[in-house]
């Protein structure tokens, strides 16, 4: 057993020793960032607000930037191209062309949530927000056209908000990062009250990688100063990739107590990010690469591997919102439950023909 232990972890130190290098050569390369152009006839227009410390012009890395004790509010219009590809950001290789590249058509500054929501509102028919929490090492730029590729490739239709957490958006910077998480912690909260402040107001809560941690942190201040309004209006919660400790979450999730319903965590034990980041935070897998649904202590939390449907596209990091084949299967699904909205992720427990749904 021993013997076995130690030829796992050599492995994985193998792994890791081959990520570090490859951190280290992105860190020297030149972060590509949202650029303006002119509309394309053909092109679509996603809307993607957001929520903010950055100023607009802070769209790249921040690492070793003094964080921001301000959150500002903006839209962004951000143009996909008629030629885009499921799963994929195009971005210019030259000057930006809306024809081929995911582009900044217009932005609007919001003096307020109000005023940010009541834009949400005007757009959109409804009253429902998805709400998108990026992960590690992300930039602002990185992090809107993300969520406006998420929107188009699944053809959301509710209004799309960005919480962009101050991530340095360099790869050398992890444990930045793991702090700003704890530092954001209050303007999530603050945030989810804003979104969920009027009648018949839902938030579904979509998070990424470290951004797991976050929304869980988030959840869990809320579940202990007893404001179960809040959470009863979270109408689902999705952690892809969770770059979480196991025994953190269950003791996030034994705070929260009742954790908003569907609650979802997708899993790909092919993560690459993920192995070395258990590496780096002692040797022990996290919880978007964990083996068994057995490690989730929770009867209210379906999981679902989608290890099967990784294609190593980002390391493997974000399989469900960039594998083609991952795309068009959870698109099937939404169909047969009727759009996007709460309701589909109950339908997640049905047999996925390429990916293995765990039960707890």
């Amino acid at each position: 057993m021993r013997r076995t232990a130690t030829t796992y972890f050599d492995r994985l130190a193998r792994i890791a020793l081959a990520g570090v290098v490859l951190a280290l050569l992105a860190a020297c390369a030149p972060r590509v960032t949202a650029e303006r152009a002119a509309p394309h006839p053909q092109a679509r227009i996603q809307p993607v607000f957001v929520a903010t410390g950055r100023d607009l012009d802070r769209t790249g890395p921040v690492f070793g930037q003094e964080r921001p004790e301000t959150i500002r509010y903006f839209r962004v219009d951000i143009s996909i191209p008629p030629t885009h590809e499921t799963g994929r950001i195009e971005w210019p290789e030259g000057p930006p062309d809306a024809a081929t590249d995911f582009v900044v058509t217009g932005t609007q500054v919001h003096d307020g949530p109000r005023t940010l929501i009541r834009d949400m509102r005007a757009r959109t028919e409804g009253r429902e927000t998805l709400l998108f929490v990026h992960g590690y090492n992300n930039t602002l730029s990185e992090a809107m056209y993300r969520l406006a590729q998420i929107q188009s490739d699944f053809n959301v239709p509710m209004p799309g908000l960005l919480f962009a957490w101050p991530s340095a958006g360099d790869p050398r910077g992890y444990v930045y990062d793991r702090d700003s998480v704890l530092y954001a912690r209050d303007d999530l909260e603050t945030l989810l009250h804003d979104l969920t402040a009027r009648p018949g107001e839902k938030v579904f809560i979509l998070a990424h990688s470290m951004g797991s941690q976050l929304v869980m942190e988030a959840l869990r201040q809320i579940a202990l100063r007893g404001d179960r309004q809040v959470l009863s209006r979270i109408s689902g919660v999705v952690l892809m990739s969770p770059d979480i400790d196991p025994d953190v979450f269950d003791r996030q999730a034994a705070a929260i107590r009742q954790l908003p319903q569907p609650f979802l965590i997708f899993i790909t034990k092919a993560d690459r990010v993920l192995t070395l980041s258990g590496l780096v935070t002692g040797r022990k897998p996290r919880l978007g690469v964990i083996d068994a649904a057995e490690k989730v202590q929770r009867g209210d939390v379906q999981v679902v591997d989608v290890t099967e449907l990784s294609d190593g596209e980002g390391y493997n990091h974000f399989v469900p919102v960039t594998s083609p084949t991952a795309i068009r299967m959870l698109n099937g699904i939404i169909a047969q439950a009727g759009g996007v909205n709460s309701a589909f992720l109950r339908d997640m427990a049905l047999p996925l023909p390429a990916a293995k749904y765990v039960e707890p």
